[in-house]
């Protein structure tokens, strides 16, 4: 399907994904719709998927019951070139939504705002002003709790696993920033696949931490892709299932044929049908048995 990229963030919701993105879709101007489908017979009853394409970052939202919420330990970061740019954001996602952090001056930005979306989704504004800029939207990982103090070995791992990656810059906290000790992560800025990520330490006290409810899609042309990520990234069986997985780090992924998402684009009811009841019966996606199932 045109526009799909490598890597994607995908959010769990409730019922709200087509609500949430048809709001993003009005709060970022470059942005489109990339494809709605909607998939019958899962143990959700019928779930509804939209893949967006916002700014430069691909987002799939999917309506499949009230098992996940999202939380703040994986947010959206919004680089913006004007506070204007800064200040229009924050009033959309305000509405109905909570501050994390005020919009204000801080150490790392002369003005920033986090901010929680009504529905759930937490996005960091930051005003960046003429600094060159690698991705207007990208991923940023929080390690908390039990996590916290582990930034560093996740960021080597995903750097070394991706084959097309590269660190671009690395800060520790240093003393002074109690109770986060000075070898922690104070913020990393690295590409996986092209697009950017950054990942951070915190030792404060926080009441979440990684969850099935945001995941990063690994789109693969090939079983032995499929099988290089999935060998590389699982270390939780019990959480292996249709293609989801979870690090050693407790971070969400989906190994999935990229051709998955021509099928569901492309096929009429009964074909999603028999997909849906082939993959539902895998852990690791099988490339060829999907096939099958596609052309039967």
């Amino acid at each position: 399907m045109e526009g799909i990229q490598k890597l994607m963030t995908h959010f769990w919701f409730d019922k709200e994904a087509a609500e949430a993105g048809e709001f993003y879709l009005k709060v970022f101007q470059n942005s489109r719709l990339l494809s709605r489908v909607k998939i019958p017979d899962t143990p959700s009853g019928e779930v509804e998927a939209l893949t967006l394409e916002i700014e430069d970052a691909n987002l799939m939202l999917l309506s499949a019951g009230p098992y996940f919420k999202v939380n703040p330990s994986i947010s959206l970061m919004v680089s913006c070139t004007t506070k204007e740019e800064v200040v229009r954001y924050w009033n959309a996602f305000i509405e109905g939504g909570n501050i994390l952090m005020p919009l204000d001056a801080y150490g790392f930005s002369e003005f920033y705002g986090w901010v929680e979306d009504k529905y759930g989704v937490s996005w960091q504004l930051m005003y960046v002003g003429e600094a060159p800029i690698s991705a207007k939207i990208r991923p940023a990982l929080m390690f908390v709790g039990e996590n916290c103090g582990h930034a560093i070995d996740a960021l080597h791992y995903y750097v070394d696993l991706f084959r097309n990656s590269e660190l671009k810059s690395v800060s520790r906290y240093g003393e002074g920033f109690e109770p986060n000790k000075s070898e922690y992560l104070n913020y990393a800025d690295f590409m996986l696949e092209g697009k950017s990520f950054s990942i951070m330490d915190s030792a404060y006290e926080h009441d979440f931490t990684f969850t099935e409810a945001i995941s990063f899609i690994i789109n693969c042309d090939t079983q032995e892709e499929i099988d290089y990520y999935w060998e590389a990234l699982s270390a939780d069986p019990e959480s292996e299932q249709c293609g989801w997985l979870k690090d050693k780090f407790g971070v969400s992924w989906q190994v999935t044929p990229t051709v998955m998402n021509d099928m569901f684009h492309e096929a009429d009811t009964e074909t999603i049908k028999r997909v849906t009841h082939a993959f539902l019966q895998m852990k690791k996606f099988d490339l060829a048995e999907l096939e099958r199932a596609y052309k039967a």
